[in-house]
């Protein structure tokens, strides 16, 4: 199995359910030195898509996955990394237990562009959902769209 750091929309379990039925939750946790935000407008259906790009004054909260063999390919799919929207990148999440190697989708596009307020709502009932602070969360609901 592999580690998956999922943020954005795939913090989401219900999803990640449907998306990886055979990858378990293994725990939450942050990437330090990255920063959430949006890209790839002329990609997205309704505005830019969720991206993650280097930022040492950072974090993003993720979670997760023990990735079975069988969901890879689902994800990769439907993250469209066999149509060049995203590709994984090598990241490290820091948990309670220390810090975990992992795996994320960076988007394959120029950062900017602004997230449509139906995406950036879900990507915000997400991590609330997903656990994550109220101020991270707070901050996600107040982004321009």
């Amino acid at each position: 199995m592999s580690l998956y750091a999922a943020y954005a929309g795939n913090l989401d379990a219900r999803l990640m359910t449907r998306r990886a039925p055979h990858s378990p939750l293994r725990a939450t946790g942050w990437l330090n030195g990255w920063r959430l935000t949006f890209g790839g407008e002329q990609m997205g259906w309704e505005g830019a898509l969720a991206t993650i790009v280097e930022d040492p004054a950072s974090q993003v909260f993720v979670a997760l996955y023990d990735i079975a063999p069988m969901d890879e390919e689902s994800l990769d799919r439907w993250e469209g990394v066999g149509l060049g929207v995203y590709r994984r990148a090598r990241v490290r999440a820091a948990t309670l237990d220390g810090e975990e190697p992992a795996w994320v989708y960076v988007l394959n596009g120029y950062e900017g562009g602004l997230p449509s307020a139906r995406y950036l709502g879900e990507l915000a009932d997400a991590a609330e959902s997903a656990g994550a602070p109220h101020d991270y969360v707070m901050e996600l609901r107040k982004r321009p769209c």
